[in-house]
This record gives structure tokens, C-alpha cells and sequence, in this order.
């Protein structure tokens, strides 16, 4: 496990997933809850593909009874100048994973991280504890949302109809917002420098933008409802991106809900 201290916004690196006649039966079935699983990893770190893996098993194969997996996978920047500078590292990312840091008063922040709905974070390589932390969430009330590509005309562009339901169960005083990902699977980097040098990493749904919505009302039903476009870059492959939409307080940094869609009806 690799460690950088936080300081307040700034960082000061380093390191320290029947019969014929017989009439059938229908059984209802439940929709699963969406779970959204977030990884903060880099191709810097030799701790990281273990984690990388996980994540990306953990969204295909599915393997918690009720659950729906949305994976997260955002490459941190801070490891860019230990010999190789990951192509999918952002900032942003880094601040955001800073944010969890702030709000659960943790002095460090590290990669692999794995955090949970917003609530549970640990290293992300240990799939036992992402099983257990992924079944507890389903025992959190979660928020509908509803995320809906419609067709657009232009190939750089994307849009989608989002709206979330009610928020009775946000906390008091904090407030909610919504946030649209745009993620791609499928992508791989050929390492020659670094802690992982002469390896091919794969990964899982590497976070291409993130873009804050607008924050939902807790008087009102749907809380938030809008039609935004997201660009859509020419060296993503289309066949590969998914939206994500949530809900995230802003000062306890819960995820209230989630929801995932291809990028085309």
C-alpha cells in the first residue's frame, strides 16, 4: 500500500473490483440497488493492479445477490513523477479522493483506496472486505434515480434525461448533488517506466469526465430533473463509455444513490 500526506487542499507526495400442462408460476423480481464502488489507483503503483482487477471483476461478474456494481476507477496524480505518468491521471481525481480524506479525518491518502457508497473506504485489493462493505450498503436506503440516453445528432456529443426521485433520508443541513461520470472499459497501457515497468495493466471503468449537475431539493419530487450534454472525446471508443449518474452530499460525502447507462438508446 503506497501513502502521500494531506495537507488542507494541498498534497506533499509521497509514498511512504413439470409438466407441459402445467401453468408456469411468475415470480416478482426485485431490481438490484445500485452500489457504486469507487477506486483510486495509478499505473505508478506496483500495489495497484491487484486492485485494478478486483474492481473490474467485481462490475462483470456481479457477485453480490441484490446488488448492482457501478465501478469508479480514477487514476490519481500524485505518482506522476516517480518515472512513469499515468495517460488516464487527473487532478481532479485527486482532490476528490482528498475530499473523502477531509470528511472521514484521515491524515493520509494512498492508492489502492476502494471506497463504498461514500461511506466505507480500505485498500482496495482486499476482496473480502469489498464484498462485506458492497452487502452492508444494501442494507441503506438509496435513492432512485432515473438516467435515460436520448439521441443525439452530433458524435461528440452525448445526452441524457436524469432525474432523482425523493430525498427524505438526505441529512439535514447538508446538501445534495447530483454528478454525471462518463466512464470507458477496455483500456490498457504498456508500462515502461516506474514501479511497473515491462507490464501490460488492464483496467476497469476508467473515469473519462465528471461533471456536477446541479444539487437536488428535498422539498420537492423529483428532486432534480434536467437534460444535460456531455462531449464526448474523439479518442474514446463509443462502444465502451457508460454514464453514471449520483447523488452525493457534499459534507458527509454519502452516496444516496446511483445509476448507470450506455451512452446511446
Amino acid at each position: 500500500m503506497k501513502r502521500a500526506i494531506a495537507v488542507a487542499v494541498c498534497i506533499s507526495v509521497f509514498p511512504l473490483a413439470a409438466g407441459p400442462s402445467a401453468q408456469k408460476s411468475h415470480v416478482p423480481t426485485t431490481r438490484p440497488t445500485p452500489v457504486l464502488v469507487e477506486l483510486f489507483t495509478s499505473e505508478g503503483c506496483s500495489d495497484c493492479p491487484p486492485a485494478d482487477a478486483l474492481l473490474a471483476r467485481l462490475e462483470e461478474q456481479q457477485p453480490i445477490s441484490g446488488a448492482q456494481i457501478i465501478a469508479l476507477e480514477e487514476h490519481v496524480d500524485y505518482w506522476d513523477q516517480q518515472g512513469w505518468q499515468d495517460p488516464f491521471s487527473s487532478s481532479q481525481w485527486t482532490e476528490r479522493q482528498q475530499r473523502y480524506a477531509s470528511a472521514r479525518r484521515i491524515q493520509s491518502i494512498y492508492t489502492p483506496q476502494m471506497v463504498v457508497n461514500g461511506r466505507a473506504e480500505f485498500v482496495g485489493s482486499r476482496e473480502r472486505q469489498a464484498r462485506q462493505e458492497i452487502h452492508q450498503a444494501l442494507s441503506q436506503p438509496a435513492v432512485e434515480i432515473t438516467l435515460i440516453p436520448l439521441t443525439s445528432t452530433k458524435r461528440d456529443t452525448a445526452q441524457f434525461k436524469v432525474s432523482v426521485g425523493s430525498l427524505a433520508g438526505a441529512t439535514p443541513g447538508d446538501t445534495a448533488e447530483v454528478w454525471l461520470a462518463i466512464t470507458e472499459t477496455s483500456l490498457r497501457s504498456s508500462v515502461t517506466r516506474g514501479e511497473n515497468a515491462g507490464r501490460d495493466l488492464h483496467h476497469a471503468a476508467v473515469v473519462r469526465a465528471l461533471r456536477k449537475l446541479g444539487t437536488g431539493d428535498r422539498n420537492k419530487e423529483p428532486a432534480y430533473a434536467s437534460e444535460p450534454f456531455i462531449k464526448v472525446d474523439s479518442g474514446w471508443n463509443r462502444q465502451n463509455i457508460r454514464a453514471v449518474a449520483f447523488v452525493q452530499e457534499n459534507r458527509s460525502r454519502r452516496i444516496l444513490g446511483s445509476a448507470a447507462s450506455a451512452i446511446e438508446p
